[in-house]
């Protein structure tokens, strides 16, 4: 057997899946292999399975240092649910007596544990040092590992201690570095401070296409604008996040009179309700949890379907990780966040009384977040371009500023100024400087500079509004005329396509800004796309409820059984025993034994009770690695809708969804769009190219088949819709 088909046939063995995502396999063959590993992959990507796997097959225990106890706890208990042996992974933290700590030890002696969870100040002790110099160590592995740097959103000095406690321990084994944002700054910090130098470097993109992203006006009226948003999104889990404790327990208050289950969560609290509170939550008892940033890194739920920010966040890292809560099973997510700069002035107050290193860094972090906030650009082309990535769409189509395009104006004359300024002031100063140099105004530093008058465009922009000049700025960050000097606290540089434009300006566009100040009213969100749904909703809602039933019987959270995705492929291909139920993504022969009969069970009855015909062979992979989008294809086929209809609400062209259906039932499963074809093309023409295919065709090839039937009489469009139709028929 190749080490491929074995790498692939232990990832079915342990977890369910027939195949990895992105750059999973790399990764764990990198790990695999004793190299330093550096992972930069979003919330949702998959980085647990990254170190998980590789533990299971190697000699010795993993070291999984993480941050924070809950989410010790989440990770442990969905080791142990692939698991037959609980002892396969354990955590020490603070949470732990001595007894359960010996246990803990016991079990990592004798060889059992796979996995071992602690806290960065857990493996800063003596004790713990002195215990694992006596054990064999596989690999350790840095969750959360933006930690390191006082760049990231959430610094912890405790994990610049991790290196030199490794070194302590004293054995050579291979460091695996996981993030899930992480600027270009703090990754090199994450690697100078770790010191993976010539650590192998895997980067995945940060485009999470199912999340929309909305910003909205923050008005007195909020609370009642949160209520009834929540009440549009019936059945569906959220997370509200709020800056302060007091706001948390005041609006989760709210909600709860407004009729809404809800709980708050934040560090206040006594730890012990904290945990009732998020188990709640992630047993399906309430609808939203109400929490600070603390609730951040603990939750590992894949159907949130909202994540709103009732106060805008401290910096664009810190939204993007708490926005990556929604749709990680690949379903719908709203991310909605509320501004105003008010909010800004508080977070600034904050900040007073600190060293001056941290209020600059501070300070740079939430321009940045007031720049997204403020923009009508793509959000997702801003988020994107912050961590580093190019986003090369001019229109997402999932945020609030792609659906509500704002007319583009030239901006050449003022982009010229704006490089000129830069370039005048030796490239020593940050957007706001240059901002205040361009509209003359005179501040103190541009005084005692001199700038109001050595600088040629001092005061040349001043016919123009602020907000006009930083949307130049921004628009010139991300076509790369200008870059951010982060090192020296987002001082502004002029790129060799700056200097190349000053020389040759051309077309260069920028949003015009509204001549008015009224403030618009603020529409209900639209939702994008339903959320999960299956082919058989009725089957989809019982295995829901079945789920939710054997959860509560267990203890467990619901999605600890099977993930949205995993019945969603159940409600398509009925499995009824055992074995083509470990065939299901996400499930595996262990989940199968384990929870599978009365699944099969049920499925069986549903089965036989609606006389329904299932598919002979269950080829659901193709439908799970874009469950979403084919599934909902499939159900709107199911409810008859036009074909050109399905395919404007998916924002797709016609051939573009004709690719998807051609992917569908060459995966093996079957469609009946017979009530389309009837409508849109003559009876004759559609048998003509059936028995062409069934008796003529030597392939499948369109153009031998427009050769054969003939262009004039025949269109490209209409031969691949019957094509569909022979291949559902004859080949599903």
């Amino acid at each position: 057997m190749k080490k491929e088909d074995k790498l692939l046939e232990q990832l079915k063995l342990h977890f369910g899946f027939d195949s990895f995502k992105g750059n999973q396999e790399a990764i764990v063959r990198s790990v695999l292999d004793g190299k330093d590993t550096f992972v930069l992959m979003p919330t949702g990507g998959g980085k647990s399975l990254c170190y998980q796997l590789p533990s299971l097959l190697m000699e010795g225990t993993a070291i999984v240092i993480s941050p924070l106890i809950a989410l010790m706890k989440n990770q442990v208990d969905a080791m142990r649910n692939f698991s037959e042996e609980d002892g396969v992974a354990h955590f020490i933290n603070s949470s732990l007596n001595k007894a359960a700590i010996d246990t803990v030890k016991k079990d990592v002696m004798e060889g059992k544990t796979k996995l071992l969870y602690v806290a960065p100040e857990s493996l800063n002790k003596e004790e713990n040092i002195e215990f694992l110099r006596q054990i064999k160590i596989s690999f350790y592995a840095v969750d959360e590992a933006h930690c390191i740097s006082e760049w990231g959103h959430d610094f912890r000095p405790e994990y610049r201690q991790i290196r030199p406690t490794i070194n302590k321990i004293g054995q050579k084994s291979a460091v695996i570095a996981l993030t899930a944002s992480a600027t270009p700054k703090v990754q090199h910090d994450i690697q100078k401070n770790l010191e993976m130098k010539d650590a192998n470097y895997f980067r995945s993109s940060f485009d999470r296409s199912n999340l929309y992203y909305e910003v909205r006006p923050k008005t007195e009226n909020i609370d009642k604008e949160i209520v009834k948003y929540i009440k549009s999104q019936e059945g569906k889990s959220g997370i509200i996040y709020c800056l302060s404790r007091k706001q948390v327990e005041e609006l989760s208050a709210k909600l709860c009179e407004n009729h809404i289950k809800a709980k708050p969560y934040h560090a206040g609290m006594e730890s012990s309700i904290r945990s009732e509170n998020q188990d709640a939550f992630l047993m399906e008892k309430i609808q939203v949890i109400v929490a600070t940033i603390a609730f951040g890194m603990g939750i590992d739920k894949p159907d949130v379907r909202f994540v709103i920010h009732y106060d805008i966040p401290k910096s664009l890292e810190g939204y993007y990780q708490e926005t990556g809560r929604a749709g990680r099973d690949g379903g719908e997510g709203q991310c909605i966040a509320f501004y105003s700069n008010s909010d800004l002035q508080k977070l600034e107050k904050f900040m007073q009384g600190k060293p001056v290193a941290e209020q600059e860094i501070g300070k740079l972090l939430l321009q940045d977040i007031a720049n997204y906030a403020e923009s009508s650009v793509c959000r997702r082309k801003l988020l994107l371009h912050y961590f580093g990535e190019e986003y090369t769409k001019d229109n997402c189509g999932n945020c609030d500023n792609c659906l509500n395009p704002k007319k583009l104006v030239d901006a050449k004359n003022l982009l010229c100024t704006v490089l000129e300024t830069v370039l005048a002031l030796n490239e020593k100063f940050k957007a706001e400087y240059v901002v205040d140099v361009i509209m003359g105004k005179e501040t103190s530093d541009i005084k005692s500079f001199g700038h109001d008058e050595e600088i040629e465009t001092f005061g040349e922009g001043k016919d123009e509004s602020e907000k006009t000049w930083q949307n130049v700025i921004e628009q010139a960050l991300l076509s790369k005329y200008l870059i951010k000097n982060v090192e020296n606290y987002g001082t502004l540089k002029v790129t060799q396509e700056g200097k190349d434009f000053l020389k040759s300006p051309k077309k260069f566009e920028i949003v015009k800004e509204n001549d008015e100040d009224e403030e618009e009213e603020v529409e209900d969100v639209q939702l994008k796309g339903g959320g999960a749904c299956a082919v058989d909703p009725t089957l989809f809602s019982m295995l829901k409820d079945l789920r939710k039933k054997y959860a509560k019987k267990l203890g467990l959270p619901a999605f600890v059984i099977f993930q949205d995705p995993s019945l969603e492929a159940m409600a398509t291909t009925y499995p009824i025993t055992i074995e083509e139920l470990a065939n299901i993504p996400g499930v595996g022969s262990g989940k199968a034994k384990k929870y599978g009969d009365e699944f099969v069970n049920l499925i069986r009855k549903h089965v036989e009770e609606n006389e329904i015909e299932r598919p002979e062979d269950l080829k659901v992979l193709s439908v799970a690695k874009n469950s979403e989008k084919k599934i909902s294809i499939i159900q709107a086929i199911d409810r008859r809708i036009a074909l050109d209809d399905i395919a404007q609400s998916k924002g797709l062209d016609f051939d573009e969804l004709l690719d998807e259906l051609e992917k569908i039932v060459y995966s093996g499963t079957k469609i009946n769009i017979d009530y389309f074809l009837i409508q849109i093309m003559d009876e004759d023409k559609i048998n003509d190219i059936f028995e062409y295919f069934r008796d003529e065709a030597e392939s499948d090839n369109i153009q031998t088949a427009l050769d054969t039937l003939g262009e004039n009489d025949y269109s490209e469009q209409e031969i691949r819709l019957v094509r569909i139709k022979f291949i559902s028929e004859v080949g599903n």
